[in-house]
């Protein structure tokens, strides 16, 4: 079953949340250590407000065990919602620059999509783009966008199958991505 994150899910969420970015959490953080940028997601994720808070999260459950994650948010609100973030990053690590924006105006953004490794195969993860598309089409949004790594060809071929649509290629953080938007009908 889909439903909306609470903050008590946090210690479920964050591994799926770190999982879904990679090396991208510890570049957005600033940190190497596993154990200071996993602390540094479950404050954010337990309060609200934030890019990549309980209340921008859908899991899917089963059986009181989250098997798979989606945090995503109106591109437009990316400044307002990453202040939280940033500050906490600043007090970590005074040094460290703010991050390139992955998304902007218009858009329903998907930011990060997970599903347990356990449980992948099952279609949870096209649950969870499918929630996520009807919860930026609920908000009002034309766009659904997402950032994949490129040699991704699993998700790349998902969100084809769903009908997300390459629009470019994205350098981001260090990284190439395709950029792919759905558009609501």
């Amino acid at each position: 079953m889909i439903r909306a994150a609470k903050p008590e899910d946090a210690a479920q969420v964050v591994p799926l949340l770190l999982q879904a970015m990679g090396d991208l959490a510890y570049k957005l953080t600033h940190s190497q250590n596993e154990a200071a940028v996993k602390h540094i997601f479950e404050q954010l994720f337990k309060q609200p407000a934030n890019q990549y808070s309980y209340e921008n999260t859908l899991v899917f459950e089963e059986a009181d065990k989250i098997l798979g994650s989606l945090t995503a948010y109106d591109g437009e609100k990316l400044i307002e919602l990453r202040i939280p973030f940033l500050a906490i990053i600043n007090e970590a690590n005074p040094a460290g620059n703010a991050p390139d924006a992955e998304t902007q105006g218009g858009e329903f953004y998907l930011d990060s999509i997970s599903v347990n490794p356990a449980a992948q195969g099952k279609g949870i993860g096209k649950q969870l783009v499918k929630a996520g598309i009807t919860w930026g089409q609920q908000l009002g949004h034309q766009h659904i966008g997402l950032l994949v790594e490129q040699h991704n060809e699993r998700a790349l071929k998902l969100y084809q199958h769903l009908g997300f649509i390459i629009q470019n290629e994205k350098e981001f953080m260090g990284g190439l991505y395709q950029y792919m938007v759905f558009k609501v009908k």
